[in-house]
Parts: structure tokens; C-alpha cells; sequence
């Protein structure tokens, strides 16, 4: 594939255009939202319709939009997923992973604590169950990642690289 040096112009965010480069292969970009409720347990969200890991547990996420933060990313997506408000301000960071899924993808982690209104399925096409499930024995069904994401936040580990072979 050959790529183009054409700068792509974006609309403007918060009074600032945006201009991306289109020399250098870029990864996704993803948030994950780690919400516990006060028992401890932690929200999964059965996954479907979208053609990765349809019928397994993962967390609220979403794909970072051009010119968006991965915060301001993380609390659409939780908006749009559960009909929950979450405040920047209450937002933790709790890791960074370089993860290889169907390709290489950087995912960002935040925890939340605490939020504003219920949880409930929003996208019944992108998921079809709401789990409440205890972060020290997740489901079997559970994505791979989740328990290192989860793993690192509690340790403070900040960076992990998933699914790769180790070096030699």
C-alpha cells in the first residue's frame, strides 16, 4: 500500500483545525472505561454485530474519532453505550496497552468510579448483556486483555504490550 504525503484537513474542534499527516501508518486508537460499582465489581458488556469477539465480554469502549482526546472519547462512548455521564474530572488514567487484536491498536484504560445515571444497553445491536462481574475471577467469555488492564491499573503499571512475542 502506498501512502500519500496529502495532509487531510479535519473540521474544527474547539476553535483549532486540525491538519493530519498521511506519510506515516497510523494504529487505532481506542478507550476502554473501567466503571466499578460500590461492591467492587467491575461492567462488561456483551459484545455483537460488530465481527470482533461478537458473543464475548469486553469493556465500555470506543475508537478515538480524528481530533477528539481519549478522555472526551471516553465519556461519548460511556454516553452513547450505558446512558451515563461521566465528568473528565472523574476519570482516572490507569494505563496505556499496545495491543495486537485483528491488527496493532493503542488502547487507553481509565477507571470510573463514579458516574451519573444507571447503565443500560443504548446499542442493542453492539450489545445485547450488561455483567457486573467480580475484576479477581472474570467469566471465561471475558477478552484476554481485561484482566491485564485490570492487573495494571491496580498495580500502576502504566504501559503493557499485549499479544506480541516476546523479544529474543
Amino acid at each position: 500500500m502506498t501512502r500519500t504525503s496529502r495532509p487531510i484537513r479535519q473540521p474544527e474542534r474547539a476553535g483549532r483545525s486540525y491538519v493530519f499527516d498521511t506519510k506515516h501508518d497510523r494504529y487505532p486508537v481506542a478507550v476502554h472505561v473501567l466503571l466499578t460499582n460500590t461492591d467492587g465489581r467491575i461492567l462488561l458488556m456483551r459484545r455483537a454485530g460488530s465481527g470482533y469477539a461478537d458473543g464475548q465480554l469486553g469493556l465500555p469502549a470506543g475508537h478515538v474519532d480524528l481530533g477528539e482526546t481519549p478522555t472526551a472519547s471516553a465519556i461519548r462512548e460511556t454516553a452513547e453505550e450505558l446512558g451515563i455521564h461521566i465528568d473528565a474530572e472523574a476519570l482516572e488514567p490507569a494505563g496505556t496497552m499496545f495491543r495486537l487484536s485483528q491488527e496493532p491498536r493503542v488502547d487507553f484504560f481509565f477507571l470510573a468510579p463514579t458516574w451519573t445515571g444507571t447503565p443500560t444497553v443504548r446499542e442493542p445491536h453492539k450489545c445485547t448483556e450488561l455483567v457486573w462481574a467480580d475484576p479477581d475471577n472474570l467469566p471465561e467469555d471475558a477478552l484476554d486483555f481485561i484482566g491485564d488492564a485490570i492487573t495494571n491499573a491496580r498495580s500502576g503499571r502504566h504501559f503493557h504490550e499485549h499479544g506480541w512475542s516476546e523479544p529474543s
